[in-house]
């Protein structure tokens, strides 16, 4: 099985987690998105071709520039599997593991 572009593999980095919090309210070319990181613009492109092949974003070109957004449907299918695999919403999760932890 080939795991290219699979938004499992995408979202294993730390950096890469980062970049869709990023752009959850704007679409943002890279230059703007690598000014929240300390990696290189080169390192910033790698990162949004890996999640754009995973479709965890969408890229759309307007003139020379490159806007990057997040993809909210696919990454709404994440969250849906995390939902489906506990059996209730995150929202449920949260708070169990945070009753959870205040009995410890």
């Amino acid at each position: 099985m080939n795991n290219i572009g699979s938004p499992w593999n995408a979202i294993a980095d730390d950096n890469r987690r980062e970049i869709p919090l990023v752009l959850k309210k704007n679409e943002l070319i890279p230059t703007k998105i690598a000014k929240h990181f300390s990696f290189t613009l080169p390192g910033v492109s790698s990162h949004l071709r890996i999640l754009k092949d995973a479709g965890l974003t969408t890229e759309k070109k307007e003139g020379k520039n490159r806007f990057y957004s997040l993809n909210k449907k696919k990454t709404l299918e994440i969250v849906q599997f995390f939902e489906h695999m506990y059996g209730y919403s995150l929202n449920s999760l949260k708070e169990y593991v945070e009753n959870k932890e205040n009995k410890i």
